[in-house]
């Protein structure tokens, strides 16, 4: 799945990347909270010089992802330190001039510790990009399903009051908690994004996992009726399936938020 949203919301990434306040290649990069390195291989694609300190507790993510730099033949500018984030016995990570949080920092039990180790551990000067949720992506039209239109708002109003419940910082404004840890906030802006071509086997792929995982988190708040119908949209032997489905689009939002260490 991370694999495949790299690859559907790459033109994305590209673009908030390209977006970030940085007036000259950095030294360091850290990506934290790397996955399988999508946030890793687009600030490589940006700054083709630097060099990347992926930070990850899966050994399987960072396995996929040395492969991937293998592949790509940048294996010598990507390091790999497995850690969890929670800990505070953090690798050495250098003094980075960057470092990236894409989708991490809302997993963590304690992010305003996390937010004072990274302004702590950033170059004077550097720049700390967290680049936050608003939930999972939508891909059916309003009217969708025929026979129970709505279906996918509905999951994810149940899905939004479990995380609520179970992950509190996701979708919050990162902003107080970055100047309580001594950054000063540069820029923030949120993206929208909209990806129309469900010809393409990728995006049918990508929203058929999505969907799975909306299921999953909506299941104890939604009829028992719509339940039916989006185990019809998942079931690949279903006339009904996702993967049939010719009026699919991605959409999203990301909001990044570019904070500063001025000391």
């Amino acid at each position: 799945m991370l694999d495949l949203e790299a690859e559907v919301l790459a033109g994305h990434l590209a673009a908030i990347t390209e977006w970030l306040p940085v007036a000259s290649s950095p030294r360091g990069v850290v990506d934290l909270g790397s996955g399988t390195g999508a946030g890793t291989f687009a600030l490589l694609d940006l700054f083709p010089h630097t060099y990347v300190t992926a930070v990850d507790s899966s050994a399987v993510h960072l396995q996929r992802l040395r492969e991937k730099a293998r592949a790509r033949g940048v294996e010598g500018q990507v390091s790999t330190a497995q850690a969890d984030l929670d800990s505070r016995d953090w690798p050495d990570l250098g003094t980075p001039d960057l470092v990236w949080a894409s989708a991490s920092m809302h997993h963590l039990a304690d992010p305003d510790r996390v937010l004072r180790t990274v302004h702590d551990t950033l170059a004077p000067g550097g720049l700390f990009a967290v680049v936050g949720l608003a939930g999972f992506p939508r891909f059916l039209p309003d009217d969708a399903p025929e026979n129970r239109p709505g279906l996918e708002e509905r999951c994810h109003a149940a899905s939004d009051r479990h995380f609520a419940e179970h992950v509190p910082n996701r979708g919050i404004d990162w902003a107080p908690k970055l100047t309580a840890a001594g950054f000063s906030l540069e820029a923030e802006r949120t993206f929208t994004v909209r990806v129309e071509n469900s010809a393409n086997k990728a995006v049918r792929t990508y929203a058929m996992g999505s969907l799975r995982r909306l299921r999953d988190s909506s299941a104890e708040g939604v009829p028992a009726e719509d339940l039916a119908v989006l185990d019809r949209l998942l079931d690949t032997a279903s006339p009904d399936s996702i993967l049939r489905r010719e009026d699919l689009a991605v959409r999203t939002e990301r909001v990044v938020w570019a904070a500063r260490r001025t000391t």
